[in-house]
Order: C-alpha cells, then structure tokens, then sequence
C-alpha cells in the first residue's frame, strides 16, 4: 500500500499565505525593526490570504491530505467566504489598532503577530475535515486572543480579562478534547463525513450512552466558544477588559470561528435529532438572556458584548429547526445552515463596523467609556456618529441597515420552512426586544450634552480619523453593499 499522499498546494495556498504573514512579520520587526513597515507586512498578507481564498475558492471544491474518499483538508465555496471573511477582519481590526500602537501602548511586533497567528487559524477551520484539524485550527484562532486581550501595558482590567478568557477557554477546549475522544471511541473514525455516515448508517451507534455523553460534551465544548447561554459568562468582562480594537476582534472572527467549528460538527458529523433539541435551547436561551441583561447595561461595550451573545442565539436559532422531523429534510437543512453561516457574515461586518465606530468617536487606546460619554457625539462628529449609527440599526434589523434586516429574516424564513413556527416567533420577540438598546444608544449620539458632563468625547479627546477613518468607511460600505446584494453570501453560503 502506498502511504505517501500527494499534496494539493493549490488549495493549502491560504493557509500557506496567512502562516507565511505571521513568519515575515517576526522577521521584518526583528531586522527592520520600524514599525510602520511591521504593519504594513501584516496588512499585505492578511489582504494576500483573503484574495488567495477567494481565487481559490472560485473554482471547484479541492480536496487533499486524504485517506480514501476521507479528507483532513476540504476547500469549497464556504471554507473561501470564511477565510476570506477573517483574513479581511484581521486586516480591519490591524487597521484600529494603529492609534494605540503608535502611542506605544502595546509592542508592535508581538501584536502583528499574534493577529496574524490568530487569522492562519481562522483560515485553516473553514477547511477542517476531521476532528482533530477542526480543534487545534480553532485552538490556533484562540490562543494568541489570550495574550491580545492582556497585552496593553500597565492595565489591570487587561490582565483580569485575559486571566478570565484563559481559564474559561482551556475548560472549553478540555470539554471539546473529551468529547472527540468519545466519539473516536464510539465510532473509531475521526473525519467529519465518516462521523456522520457511520452515525447514519448504525442506528445502534446512536442509542449507546457512551455517543449521548460524547455529543453533548462536544457541543458544550464549542458552546463555550460562541459564548452560548449558560456558557456565556466570560464574554462581557473579556471584552470590556480587553483594548477596544482586540475586543471588535473576539467579536467577529473569534466567534465566526466558533460557530463554524460548531456548525460543522452538526451539520457532518453529529445526529440531527440528537443535537436539533440541545441547539434550540441553546438559540432561546442565549438570544432571551442576552438582549434581557443588554437591556441593562451603561457601558458600551459590555452592551456590546451582552448584544453578541444574543446575535449569537439568531445564528443558531436555524439550527433548532433540526429539533423537528420537517427539519431534518435535505432542503430544510441546507436552509438551515446556509441560513446560519449568511448570518454570521452579515453579524461579523455589522460588529467590526460597529466597534470601528466606538473606536473613532473615543480618545486613542482609551476603552469604550459609558453611555453618557456619547451623548452628543453626533454634534461634534456627524459623520462618525452617522456610520455607527448605521451599524447599530444593522444589528437591530431595522432599514437602512438592510444586511441586519435580510439575516433576520432568512432565520426567520429557514424556521418556518424547517416547521419551527415556535422559534421563529422567539426570534421576532427578541428582535423587538433588541430594538430598545441598539435605539437608546443611536439616540444618544443625538442627544444634548448635559452642561456638566466631561469632553471625553470632545474634538480635543478624539484623534484624527487616519486609518480608523478608513475601516470605517470601508466597513460601511461593505455593510451597505451586503444590503443591497444579500442572495451572493447566501449562495456561498449554501456551497
């Protein structure tokens, strides 16, 4: 038997881009030592991974580092849109984060790298195959998050968050572990399509304990990832300690990166009726608890990070269509998860758009303040407060953000065709409840100014837009054009 493997280097090119950023990265700060020409490395190569995804993911699906009809490494139309999606997030968040890197707050070579180690991971897990691929691709995601969060220098708030986030992960990733090892038990395959196919094929496979404990420690493993409820609870101290421009990252491709981890173990590998119950609970409970306690808040972004948790819950309320016999269709799944990946793409630029906004209406490398440190920010900044206001009622699903509003309603639409009638009205509810906080904090950027209240967010305070101006800009933009042409996400979505 041959054992050696041909090797697709066509369809490994991202992941050879977005790992080859983070080596020239280390070298260019080391013998340039500038740091401007350090940035400019890690923008070219995450602008490089994201066009090499789409090239590569515009022709037919490849396949490689394969044992028969089983690959560890699979490249289509989902695994493009979901590397390219990172690898632009990093080159968003990298282009925020100039402000305080030029103010010395954090040491530039290490967080260039970091980031880009961050987005390989990224890459790699939208073409996991197997089980293992799949963990330490997301591992890869999170791990350099740990030391993001608490590399501002002198901040205990940083620290706690990153002490927080490192705990509440290496349980995660412990549970995650346990119930692959399980399912390896179990079923003694590891690839995703085998997982499935010898679940589907061996019914008594199912109906042992041993596969019942497996899928629900699994899920709680990822659950923990995507900040589902009750496994939720060190999503808004992580961001609020974290710097503004690490947390718009954790909120948008760290969590992009745990749902598809998630999304691919059930929509390959999982039992449908086993995990559709498990999913919806998950979907109510994260979205009600979510918008309830962001109802709440008075800073900025732990209302931020309490409304990604129920943006959360919306993206996996189409997987608790699986929870009933008319969800469990071809058609209705395909809805199902082509509904969930859309969303999360439309969520991810509506959160970078909305952080990039935060950041441009704050002082540099200062944290997302209070509510009442935007009350009035529409007076002395029009355009800035105008562009995150156009984010907030993205979120909230109301026009002109018509990306929110077209993923509200393909959740809604993919309930309903999966017989989820029940969810779908849990989904409007919580739509409307949301409505209440993303519309207090637009109306507080039009405000009047309390005589009384500090200039924090003055012209003085604020620094000149620069590169911040420009995600921005480009951030709504992209938010915009996701709007207007919503059916080309869905389509990649749904490959």
């Amino acid at each position: 038997m041959n054992v050696v493997q041909s090797v697709d280097s066509v369809a490994l090119l991202p992941a050879y881009l977005a790992a080859g950023t983070a080596v020239l990265v280390l070298i260019t700060d080391l013998l340039v030592a500038r740091p401007r020409a350090t940035i400019a490395v890690a923008a070219l190569g995450a602008l490089g991974t994201a066009v090499a995804c789409a090239l590569v993911g515009a022709g037919a699906e490849r396949r490689t580092f394969c044992v028969g009809a089983d690959c560890s490494w699979i490249f289509g139309g989902r695994a493009a849109l979901v590397g390219a999606v990172v690898a632009l997030l990093t080159l968003g968040v990298l282009g925020l984060s100039v402000p305080a890197l030029r103010a010395g707050r954090s040491p530039v070579g290490e967080y260039a790298f970091l980031l880009a180690c961050s987005m390989t991971g990224g890459v790699v897990l939208g073409a996991a195959g197997d089980l293992i691929t799949l963990i330490v691709a997301l591992e890869t995601l999170t791990l350099p998050l740990y030391v993001l969060v608490g590399l501002r220098r002198g901040s205990l708030a940083s620290a706690e968050a990153a002490l927080t986030f490192f705990v509440v992960s290496v349980v995660a990733t412990t549970l995650t572990l346990l119930g692959a090892a399980l399912l390896y038990a179990v079923t003694g395959g590891l690839h995703l399509d085998r997982l499935g196919g010898l679940l589907a094929e061996q019914p008594e496979l199912r109906d042992l304990p041993l596969t019942t404990a497996a899928v629900a420690v699994l899920l709680v493993g990822l659950a923990f990832k995507v900040a589902a409820v009750p496994f939720h609870a060190w999503a808004p101290a992580t961001y609020d300690g974290a710097p503004l421009p690490v947390a718009a990252y954790l909120s948008t491709a760290s969590k992009l990166g745990g749902l598809i981890a998630l999304l691919a173990v059930v929509q390959r590998a999982l039992p449908a009726d086993q995990t559709g119950p498990v999913l919806a609970v998950l979907a109510v409970l994260t979205m009600t608890v979510g918008n309830l306690v962001a109802l709440r808040q008075r800073r900025t972004v732990r209302l931020l990070a309490w409304s990604s948790v129920a943006q959360a819950g919306y993206i996996l309320a189409p997987l608790g269509a699986l929870a009933l016999a008319a969800g469990r269709t071809d058609e209705a799944r395909s809805a199902a998860y082509a509904a969930a990946v859309a969303y999360a793409v439309f969520f991810v630029v509506l959160e970078l758009a909305a952080f990039a906004g935060l950041t441009a209406l704050r002082p540099a490398g200062a944290d997302g303040g209070t509510l009442d440190d935007l009350r009035g920010a529409a007076r002395r900044h029009p355009w800035r407060a105008a562009a995150f206001g156009l984010a907030l009622v993205g979120l909230a699903g109301l026009p002109p953000g018509l990306a929110g509003l077209f993923a509200k309603v393909t959740v809604v639409r993919a309930l309903l065709d999966g017989g989820a009638a029940w969810l779908a009205l849990v989904v409007a509810l919580n739509a409307v409840i949301g409505l209440a906080y993303y519309l207090r904090v637009t109306a507080a950027l039009w405000a009047p100014t309390p005589l009384a209240a500090p200039n924090v967010g003055g012209a003085a305070a604020v620094p000149v837009m620069g590169v911040v101006g420009v995600v921005l800009a480009v951030a709504t933009v992209a938010a915009v054009v996701l709007g207007v042409a919503p059916q080309l996400v869905l389509d990649l979505a749904g490959r």
